[in-house]
């Protein structure tokens, strides 16, 4: 295997060098156009400025549209983050429902995400303690551009933001007066998805609305799934000096969940469920509405003033093997940024200061699962939680000259978690969990000349116990867990980013990170066997390298490839001291390439690759074998008078091989969650 990775690295070289030796023999060729805009003026907003990439002392990639349209679904993010390096993300079920993880954090959550912070058009989707949910919100036929910040940012988001920022943006009205496009596919395992959207702009403003419905049966017995959304979005242009977004958006997504599989299980049958998933009808559904808006103000030509306001409710429930579950959430939150711009002919100092507000309600109780989702009458747990988080941050951005940029951030957080115990059993379980933390980051990038960027950056990450961690109370069905601490992390990172000529763009980044008291799931045997609980497992250091390059070698052959190494072991207690991180496979390697012929007609070839894993934090002597996975794709593009149209074929896990998508520590074996067989999907793309 590491022969395969250093013939991929002396590809990239050879590929640099032969290409640039023609530079100046393909200066005057029109007809070798740039693959994407120039990635270096691509302007980034994860770091909360609007700044050129090039300005931003940090690891970041850019997914555009073009790699977004090549989803054989659009229904989940393990697509769309594909060719993103460091980024892991397990679909568990073969719908929507996934896990995820940056460098590492976050790839212990049992439910949601956890250490990242994600934005959809400026609106968090995490909660006060950094949690997210889901992305049940997004439809990402509807996305415009997606940028990944990796690595340790709690001084630009708080704890949510521990192993980086996704920032998702969707598509704008159209620039004509009004538009439309409809999407429709269907493929193996049941799967559908239809979707339409329509947008437009007049006098000042411009609008989208997009409807979707999409289902399948999962490949596994019991793992059926489907979903609604809308999402609207309309941006006012008040005036020169003032803006207005507003934002509505709804889902209702459905999941049933098979649970994990034993070893023994996997060889007779991988599609069969866990035993207790159909006589207990495990599943999961979560409802949301969330309304938003962002105001942007210019005080003059060097001041301005950015304000959010939103609010989310969401209703979820879930039927486990033992419990029935239901929650509801109100989660409002605001946010206000003030930028200053001071700029002479040598230097221009872009200032940043705010502060982000958020709360949460959560109205929580628990009843057994007598059977196939029969609920008991006693109450097992009946409480409120509220919980608020404050951030204060101060960024600052120098630019010196056209070729240093330096950036500092600097953020303080308060998080307060209350829990009432309505139920008030032989013991009250109320109690209070608060948390907080100064955290800060900094970084510089140097351009010596116009195709090349390096950087480096330091930061810190703070990633306190979110909803799902204190509410999973080992001692008590209800309560909170009280033993639990902020995780910490602190991280430095070397990067090039370098676009030697128009036919090749490349990222390096190696980093080095620390982290104390980091989070580890377990179980209690006997007693709660099927519940998981969190505890602070211990300290661990995690040594990484990420590359990304998109090259075109001849013209019309587009290849793009992002390739990950992960060394993250433990290194206190002495009891798993040396021991690899779960669920952190050493390589990942992706690999795309897209050849378009006869001018609208173009073939695609991927391929996912990762090597082993462990399963459990303590016992290493379990693992489970990678895999490689290889895809196909065909498309046609055509237009009719007023509307263009794309017709696509695709082909997952093309040489139909058997392979484990997602493994979770178990105490009973019960880890492993097989990945599809072979599939095929179709879809019809039309543009009005």
């Amino acid at each position: 295997m590491y022969k395969t990775y250093l013939i991929y690295l002396f590809a990239i070289i050879f590929s640099s060098s032969e290409l640039y030796s023609q530079k100046k023999d393909r200066a005057a060729d029109t007809s070798h156009v740039r693959i994407y805009t120039n990635p270096f003026e691509v302007i980034v907003t994860a770091q909360r400025l609007g700044l050129p990439l090039k300005e931003n002392p940090a690891a970041i990639s850019v997914v555009e549209e073009k790699t977004l349209q090549s989803m054989p679904r659009t229904i989940a993010v393990d697509e769309a983050l594909k060719l993103v390096p460091g980024v892991r993300v397990d679909n568990q079920a073969d719908g929507s429902r996934v896990h995820m993880s940056i460098r590492g954090q976050g790839i212990l959550s049992e439910h949601g995400i956890r250490g990242v912070k994600i934005l959809l058009d400026g609106i968090p989707l995490n909660d006060p303690t950094g949690f997210a949910p889901d992305l049940y919100d997004i439809d990402w036929e509807s996305v415009d551009k997606i940028e990944v910040l990796r690595g340790p940012a709690a001084a630009l988001y708080g704890g949510g933001s521990s192993a980086g920022v996704i920032n998702i943006i969707t598509k704008n009205g159209t620039d004509s007066s009004r538009g439309a496009e409809l999407f429709g596919s269907f493929g193996t395992n049941g799967f559908w998805k239809s979707y339409a959207q329509a947008g437009g702009s007049s006098s000042g403003l411009d609008y989208s609305l997009s409807v979707s419905r999409m289902g399948g049966d999962g490949y596994r017995i019991h793992s059926a799934y489907n979903a609604s959304n809308i999402y609207g979005k309309i941006n006012f242009n008040i005036s020169d000096n003032f803006r207005v977004k507003q934002i509505l958006s709804y889902s209702n997504y459905f999941n049933e969940n098979p649970e994990g599989l034993n070893i023994d299980q996997v060889n007779i049958d991988p599609r069969l469920p866990n035993n207790d998933a159909i006589p207990m009808n495990e599943f999961q559904q979560t409802e949301r509405l969330t309304v938003g808006a962002i105001g942007d103000i210019s005080l003059s030509g060097d001041q301005s003033v950015k304000l959010t306001g939103y609010y989310r409710t969401t209703g979820y429930l879930e039927p486990g093997s033992k419990y029935i579950w239901h929650r509801k959430y109100g989660t409002p939150g605001a946010s206000i940024q003030y930028n200053l711009l001071i700029k002479n002919k040598m230097i221009k100092n872009d200032i940043c200061a705010g502060s982000d507000l958020q709360w949460q309600t959560i109205n929580a109780y628990t009843v057994q699962n007598l059977s196939s989702a029969v609920e008991g009458t006693a109450l097992l747990s009946n409480e409120n939680i509220e919980q608020s988080g404050l951030g204060l941050f101060l960024i600052d951005q120098i630019q010196i000259g056209s070729k240093i940029n330096f950036m500092v951030s600097l953020r303080y957080d308060k998080m307060n978690n209350r829990l009432i115990d309505l139920l008030k059993g032989t013991v009250d379980l109320s109690g209070e969990a608060n948390f907080e933390k100064l955290t800060g980051r900094a970084g510089v990038t140097y351009s010596p000349e116009e195709y090349l960027n390096l950087y480096a950056n330091w930061g810190q990450g703070f990633l306190p116990p979110a909803t799902e961690e204190l509410a999973s109370n080992p001692l008590n069905p209800g309560g909170f867990n009280s033993s639990l601490e902020p995780s910490t992390s602190s991280g430095f990172e070397l990067g090039v980013r370098s676009s030697p000529v128009k036919e090749l763009y490349f990222d390096l980044s190696a980093f080095y990170m620390t982290t104390e008291k980091d989070f580890d799931r377990y179980r209690i045997l006997p007693g709660r066997p099927l519940e998981t609980f969190y505890r602070n497992a211990g300290s661990s250091s995690r040594i990484g390298i990420e590359t990304f390059f998109t090259l075109q070698p001849v013209q019309n052959l587009t290849l793009q490839s992002a390739y990950t190494f992960s060394n993250f072991k433990y290194t206190a207690p002495d009891s798993i001291k040396n021991n690899w991180l779960p669920n952190s496979p050493e390589h990942q390697f992706n690999l795309d390439a897209e050849y378009k012929f006869l001018k609208d007609f173009s073939i695609g070839l991927s391929a996912d690759v990762q090597s082993k894993w462990f399963i459990y934090t303590d016992n290493q002597s379990i693992f489970q074998n990678g895999f490689k996975l290889f895809n196909a794709r065909a498309s046609y593009q055509f237009k009719i008078e007023n509307f263009s149209a794309e017709i696509s074929l695709f082909v997952k896990n093309l040489f139909d091989e058997s392979y484990i998508a997602f493994t979770e520590p178990d105490p009973d074996g019960n880890c492993y969650q097989p990945g599809p067989k072979r599939e095929y999907f179709t879809s019809l793309r039309l543009k009005f």
